[in-house]
Order: C-alpha cells, then sequence, then structure tokens
C-alpha cells in the first residue's frame, strides 16, 4: 500500500490522485532544474587536437582528455603520460580548469577540450 492509499480519505483506496500530483512535483522540479533562471543553458565549443609539439591547454576549459596515441611516453604537467593512456578531468558543472603543459616529446596526442 503506497502513501496515498488510504481507505479512510478520498476514493477510498485509490492512489491515483496522488501519484499524479507527486509525479507533477517531481516534473517541476526536473523543469526548474533543466530551464531555471539560475542555469541557462549555454552553448560550448569542442575543440579536437592531434599534437606532436609541445604545448597547453588554455585555462578556463570546462573539461578535457588527454590520450597518448604514439608509441613513446610523453609529459603532462610534468607527469610521464605513458603510450596508449588516456587522462580525462572534469570540474563539474560550470566550474572550470587551470590550465595543463604537454610535451608528446617524440610522440603524439590527441587532446579535446571543451571552450
Amino acid at each position: 500500500m503506497s502513501v496515498g492509499n488510504l481507505k479512510t480519505d478520498g476514493q477510498k483506496g485509490n492512489n491515483f490522485p496522488w501519484q499524479l500530483q507527486m509525479l507533477k512535483g517531481l516534473q517541476g522540479i526536473i523543469d526548474t532544474l533543466n530551464h531555471g533562471v539560475c542555469c541557462p543553458p549555454e552553448l560550448r565549443m569542442p575543440v579536437i587536437l592531434y599534437e606532436t609539439l609541445p604545448g597547453s591547454i588554455p585555462d578556463g576549459t570546462y573539461g578535457f582528455s588527454i590520450a597518448n596515441v604514439g608509441a613513446t611516453a610523453g609529459l603532462v604537467n610534468g607527469q610521464t603520460l605513458d603510450a596508449g593512456i588516456t587522462i580525462n578531468f572534469d570540474p563539474g558543472v560550470n566550474n572550470t580548469l587551470v590550465g595543463l603543459p604537454y610535451d608528446p616529446s617524440g610522440s603524439r596526442f590527441l587532446i579535446t577540450y571543451i571552450s
């Protein structure tokens, strides 16, 4: 028996009205989160790079991924990124990351980020 299915109230055991009101309330919450005035949706541009030269991810990105698709190790922020390894950074909703230097060092990096 659900909370709204009471024999003493309303329609004597029919919980449809209660369930309908709960679903409408949940839909209202979802609509507010998706289209609310606090967080309007923004268009962001994905960038895809295939790098063999040193560079850096720019400040203010909304997440990025670096895959070492070459045969030798490279460096990301001074740390070794072995061949065949991918690293991902996701700062969370509406947060951004500080830029990160990379150096393929004779290898190849496939880099994607959202600006």
